[in-house]
């Protein structure tokens, strides 16, 4: 086992429990149908077999920690974007943008390894909280900036994202996705809390 240089006994097992967590993560990303395996993430993170047991019980376990670990950070990653944003169209545009550079970086694919490899009822419920984490202030934006039905609006934001990720996984490159998400939802948003001619 690599000895991991901490000053302490507690930060010592806190990177390795980091460890483990970003090599489950890389496994899940890479779509092999059975992964991550615990002696898979072992030999990722350089550690003995023997010591994931130490942080993990099962599988199951670490499956559902990559869980916890990974949707807060993705929450959290879009709400400073959307919060840095002067305008309630500008946040609107941030956080369609930081969710696509999140695909970029491959989080998206973890996502999806976890819907292969994780048990359904645990991804659903955290997937379900995650999608109610985004879709609250992404609504609040929407009505702030003068949409008319920000709820049905925010539905068809999310589809146009959801395209933008396809796109990206699919090797179209990131920058230009980016760019054409921003260049379709700009002029919407920057129109919607004008009064329509005649009005």
């Amino acid at each position: 086992m690599p000895k991991i240089q901490a000053a302490t006994v507690a930060e010592h097992r806190a990177l390795q429990h980091r460890a483990l967590l970003d090599a489950a993560r890389e496994l899940l990303a890479s779509g092999a149908p059975d992964a991550p395996s615990l002696s898979a993430v072992a030999q990722r993170a350089g550690l003995a077999r023997s010591s994931v047991y130490q942080y993990f019980r099962s599988r199951e376990d670490l499956l559902e920690a990559v869980i916890a670990d990974m949707f807060p950070r993705w929450s959290n990653f879009v709400a400073q974007r959307m919060d840095s944003a002067p305008t309630a169209a500008e946040q609107v545009l941030a956080y369609a943008d930081a969710n696509l550079e999140l695909v970029a970086q491959g989080e998206h694919a973890v996502m999806r390894g976890l819907a292969m490899a994780a048990p359904g009822a645990t991804l659903a419920e955290s997937s379900s909280v995650l999608h109610e984490q985004l879709r609250v202030p992404l609504i609040d934006a929407l009505a702030r900036s003068g949409a008319t039905e920000p709820q049905h609006m925010a539905e068809l934001i999310q589809a146009v994202v959801r395209t933008g990720s396809q796109m990206i996984e699919n090797g179209v490159p990131p920058d230009g996705v980016r760019n054409l998400v921003d260049e379709l939802l700009a002029p919407y948003l920057y129109a919607a809390g004008k009064p329509r001619p005649g009005e």
